[in-house]
């Protein structure tokens, strides 16, 4: 629901987070809220030795939790959603346009569609049974210092790469308006464009 969204998105982006940089203090503590809520809602871990989180680097972790297909054939394959769920923490030079050394909340970018994960994996959760696919959620660490959570998955991947279908990436959701959702990437798979052109205008003439 909407009210369960703007409450992540509250969360993630309040000051006791100091802006979600990767490998601070504010960071681990985002990334620990979210597993709470993966927890909550019975997801399988998916990270390493059997928990959510695949450390790397210096004190970097993304977080994975998994819902298993139900078609025995088809639950070895995969499709991943994600969206990195670190920020700026108190910003520097390099990676803020506005005063540094407060904190930067992040809430567009991308408490935001850290948010719509979390709803995504909810609304699967709800559903009278699991999909026939597996469903791989991924909060991705490091983004901001140049995806470095994704790339470390793919070198390093948790699931076998052969085995993933599809792959989407939710970032910077929070400033949609008019029922506008703009899709990147939509020439990466064949069939993709076509997929994406045919479900977008039946929904927006259901939300009118």
């Amino acid at each position: 629901t909407s009210t369960e969204l703007g409450h992540y998105v509250d969360v993630l982006a309040s000051d006791a987070y100091e802006g979600r940089e990767a490998g601070s203090r504010g960071g681990r503590a985002a990334g620990d809220y979210i597993v709470q809520v993966l927890e909550d809602n019975d997801l399988q871990p998916a990270g390493e030795d059997g928990g959510y989180y695949q450390p790397f680097g210096e004190g970097y972790r993304n977080i994975l939790g998994l819902i298993p297909g139900r078609d025995p054939e088809l639950t070895r394959e995969y499709i991943v959603i994600g969206g990195h769920y670190d920020h700026v923490g108190y910003g520097t030079a390099q990676n803020s346009f506005g005063p540094t050394g407060v904190i930067h909340n992040g809430a567009d970018d991308n408490a935001s569609g850290t948010a719509g994960v979390l709803e995504v994996m909810q609304a699967f959760k709800s559903l009278p049974e699991p999909p026939r696919r597996s469903i791989l959620f991924a909060f991705w660490d490091g983004e901001e210092k140049g995806l470095w959570g994704s790339k470390y998955w793919v070198e390093h991947p948790t699931v076998p790469l052969k085995n993933v279908r599809a792959a989407l990436n939710i970032d910077m959701v929070g400033r949609l308006r008019n029922n506008d959702l703009t899709v990147y990437g939509v020439r990466t798979a064949p069939g993709l464009r076509q997929l994406v052109a045919e479900t977008i205008p039946h929904q927006r003439k259901a939300a009118k």
